[in-house]
């Protein structure tokens, strides 16, 4: 047990996420873009600054910021390129920075990737570049850290099961949507004294899909 971050909280992944934590009776910290705008490199630094102060540094750090936008690259504009790097890549990127300069030996940090970002994605080329993109972080950040036993990992689900998806999805495309539950429980044992030998994985929650 020990104290968990959990950055993307309001969404539906990190709300399952911090359910999942309580429930085994971690302390949690729920942060959403209305407390912190987490690709905002000099605000994450600020807050964790302010943890830091407080004696209050995390042993956990989950990074489920993230958002979907469809298209192939030639159509994608600007603003679609720039708003799946920063919600994705850098919201990941800034806080997995701040949580490599503090977390003591036993921490874990656990970022969202997803199937794309293996496979790619065509048809949502700026999205499966940004989560490839986490991949790479998470590589990096875990031979970075061995030393100072802190393990970072990713998980990568395909389709969640979420309100927004059955929303815009056919339902027979949902027909093996991995419900967040599920995905939240993979996370949790990454983040635990029983996954103390894991750490660099990229872990698949496809699901049957």
């Amino acid at each position: 047990m020990g104290l968990a971050l959990v950055c993307g909280a309001s969404g539906a992944l990190g709300e399952a996420v911090v359910k999942a934590f309580e429930g085994r009776g971690d302390e949690v910290v729920a942060l959403d873009r209305a407390r912190l705008e987490m690709s905002d490199p000099e605000a994450v630094e600020r807050f964790w600054d302010d943890i830091e102060r407080n004696g209050e540094l995390p042993r956990w750090v989950v990074n489920t910021v993230g958002g979907f936008a469809g298209g192939t690259l030639a159509e994608s504009d600007d603003d679609v390129v720039h708003r799946m790097l920063a919600n994705n890549l850098e919201a990941a990127l800034w806080t997995s920075r701040a949580a490599a300069r503090r977390l003591a030996p036993g921490g874990a940090i656990v970022n969202v990737s997803a199937r794309a970002g293996v496979t790619g994605g065509a048809g949502s080329a700026a999205y499966a570049v940004a989560k490839a993109g986490i991949l790479r972080l998470t590589e990096v950040l875990a031979l970075e850290l061995a030393s100072r036993r802190v393990r970072v990992n990713a998980v990568l689900p395909a389709l969640i099961d979420t309100s927004k998806n059955r929303d815009t999805r056919s339902p027979a495309s949902l027909e093996n949507a991995v419900p967040p539950e599920q995905v939240a429980s993979v996370i949790a044992f990454l983040c635990s004294d029983a996954a103390s030998a894991v750490s660099g994985a990229a872990i698949p929650v496809y699901g049957w899909a």
